[in-house]
């Protein structure tokens, strides 16, 4: 058997006993004066810094909802008869007291001059019953009965001459047809559709809050929306829902908005942007924003030439950057560099163009 193997692992077996009593440290030992780094003896962190002043910024709920008609109507008939009217055709703006459909005559005309002759009759038979019952010719209660008749007569002239108004259906207000009118020569019982009308001026914007957000949401709050068309548009709320539906359990919320040009159309997706108090608040890039070792978000401002963490709450957010408050009116804010710095650490500052 040969001693060098045994030789040569009694040296390894040796030297790795050691480095474990030694607890792995085979580091030259080194002084005070080494093992002590001095944070202040770093030069200082170049950043980029925002001056920015606090501004009163409106706050806001944000909605997903839709256009929606300020009223639509079915236009029924109120009497029976054959149309005789052209059909206006769907699409058409029409006006108030526009007529629609026309109905025939018919017997109509001859009913109200029936009524109107046992109106005469009536009166004639009626004229001087008081004296009659006076003079003990009638009775009192034939008296009554004749007043009665006349009553009863003049509600038939009453209702003949309505048959003949109810012939012309018109527009309730103006709008736009969203159906075509009955069409000439056909029949409308009483009841039956003449035309569905939309009145798009105003229009209604339509979104559902939740119970969080309706507590915040009043009748009148300025409002403004945004269509997939990209065109904006501006209102006030006048409907809040105090009833939530049963399925979702959203709360129903209406923003009025004008629709001079008729442009906007019934039915559109749109974003609601309801307003709320105003507050002061900084508006910073979204980048600007970071995290401290506790995950809190906040920003580093520049104090006294050092950088300094200040937490933030979140206001909202638009294409110029986020809108944040709990900061002083006026401060340095860190825009560039802020992930480098930690609180206490000498700064560089150069300020941002134009500020």
């Amino acid at each position: 058997m040969r001693p060098i193997p045994i030789i040569l692992a009694l040296l390894v077996f040796a030297g790795i006993s050691y480095f474990v009593l030694k607890g792995g440290n085979t580091a030259i030992p080194q002084n005070d004066s080494t093992q002590n780094i001095n944070v202040e003896s770093f030069p200082p962190v170049s950043v980029l810094v925002l001056k920015s002043t606090a501004q009163t910024v409106t706050s806001g709920i944000k909605l997903r909802g839709h256009t929606e008609a300020f009223r639509q109507i079915v236009v029924l008939a109120e009497t029976s008869g054959k149309v005789i009217s052209k059909p206006i055709r769907k699409g058409t703006l029409v006006t108030e007291g526009q007529l629609l459909c026309e109905l025939e005559v018919g017997t109509k005309s001859a009913a109200l001059a029936e009524a109107k002759a046992r109106l005469e009759e009536a009166k004639a038979i009626n004229k001087g019953s008081q004296s009659l019952v006076d003079k003990g010719i009638i009775s009192e209660t034939a008296a009554f009965t004749r007043e009665a008749a006349l009553e009863s007569a003049l509600a038939t002239v009453d209702r003949a001459q309505r048959e003949m108004e109810d012939l012309k259906i018109t527009a309730p207000f103006s709008g736009l047809l969203e159906s075509d009118t009955a069409e000439f020569g056909s029949f409308m019982q009483q009841g039956s559709s003449c035309a569905t009308v939309l009145q798009l001026d105003p229009m209604k914007l339509v979104g559902n809050a939740t119970e969080q957000q309706v507590a915040d949401i009043i009748a009148g709050a300025q409002a403004s929306a945004r269509l997939l068309s990209g065109r904006e548009v501006e209102g006030n709320v006048t409907f809040v829902s105090r009833r939530a539906d049963s399925i979702t359990k959203t709360f129903r919320v209406e923003v009025t908005v004008p629709n001079s040009d008729d442009k906007l159309r019934d039915g559109s997706t749109a974003d609601i942007f309801i307003a709320l108090s105003g507050k002061k608040g900084h508006l910073l890039p979204q980048s600007s924003l970071t995290l401290n070792q506790d995950g809190i978000m906040g920003i580093r401002a520049v104090e006294d030439g050092k950088a300094k963490f200040i937490p933030v709450q979140a206001i909202r957010d638009n294409v110029e950057g986020i809108w944040v408050a709990g900061l002083p009116a006026q401060l340095d804010i860190i825009i560039v560099g802020q992930e480098y710095v930690t609180d206490g650490r000498d700064v560089a500052v150069t300020y941002k163009e134009g500020d």
